[in-house]
């Protein structure tokens, strides 16, 4: 009897596991089928230019990761911000951006997007060289929690959608770090398939690392932000952004650097 008992509970249980995938699924399709409202596609064209050279595919492609996006993910107004629809679909845009032909559980970690006005104040623990710790307060535009949060500015959001070819975009950024996290700590290599395409991953953003941190070092102007050089995850993040903003530079300064991205993010920006 208590066999029978386990064997049933096995059984509800695995019939409950493959349903959830596919109820979530079902319930996705049922969102991308209705029409895109006609708000947001007035917020796209006012504020993310961007979306107006993309191919046709793909711009309707993103209309229906937005739509998913906006039905799943929680917006959280902080220090007073009323959340609109405007910011909503600005933000979801640039998201959306990085899981364009990609089979994609639309950053399922990611339970809410926490948004204020402007920039927000972090106390922060730092170790200098000689192991002194020291408390810092930081004023930050965003921030990527592996415990299920994106913080961010609604001003430098924005500026980030509007100002398109800078190659600064911090949705983008704290997004990338959201992908980096899919397969734990971020550290610069997102998940992959593939061991030949991993060690060739490695190989070749390693290199770009350590060149920019060199350069860095000796002050040096570079395509990517001195911040790229803190660490791999924060490298994987600005070489992200400049990737979407300011495809031709990377492609001609950074070709190695330029291909792994287009590999990774299964698009061709250079083609917008």
């Amino acid at each position: 009897m208590a066999l029978l008992i386990l064997s049933t509970a096995t059984l509800l249980l695995l019939t409950w596991l493959l349903r959830e995938p596919l109820f979530t699924e079902w319930r996705r399709r049922k969102v991308r089928r209705q029409p895109f409202p006609a708000e947001w596609r007035q917020v796209l064209r006012h504020r993310v230019p961007y979306f107006r050279s993309m191919p046709a595919d793909l711009q309707l492609q993103l209309k229906k990761h937005i739509q998913v996006f906006l039905s799943e993910k929680p917006f959280i107004g902080c220090r007073g911000l009323v959340v609109t629809d405007e910011m909503r679909v600005t933000i979801a845009a640039q998201a959306c951006l990085l899981i364009l032909n990609r089979r994609s559980d639309y950053f399922a970690q990611l339970r809410q997007i926490l948004v204020y006005p402007g920039a927000f104040v972090v106390d922060r623990v730092h170790a200098d060289g000689s192991g002194v710790v020291q408390d810092r307060r930081l004023a930050l535009s965003g921030e990527s929690w592996s415990l299920g949060q994106v913080i961010l500015s609604w001003e430098d959001a924005v500026e980030g959608a509007e100002v398109a070819d800078d190659g600064r975009n911090v949705v983008i950024h704290e997004f990338a770090h959201q992908l980096d996290q899919e397969n734990g700590a971020a550290n610069g290599s997102p998940r992959m398939s593939g061991r030949a395409r991993r060690e060739r991953w490695a190989r070749v953003l390693s290199e770009e690392f350590a060149v920019l941190q060199e350069r860095t070092s000796q002050r040096k102007p570079s395509l990517l932000s001195d911040y790229g050089a803190t660490d791999p995850a924060e490298f994987f993040a600005v070489a992200s952004e400049v990737f979407f903003e300011q495809p031709q530079r990377l492609a001609a300064e950074h070709p190695a650097l330029y291909r792994e991205l287009s590999h990774y993010y299964r698009v061709n920006p250079l083609s917008w």
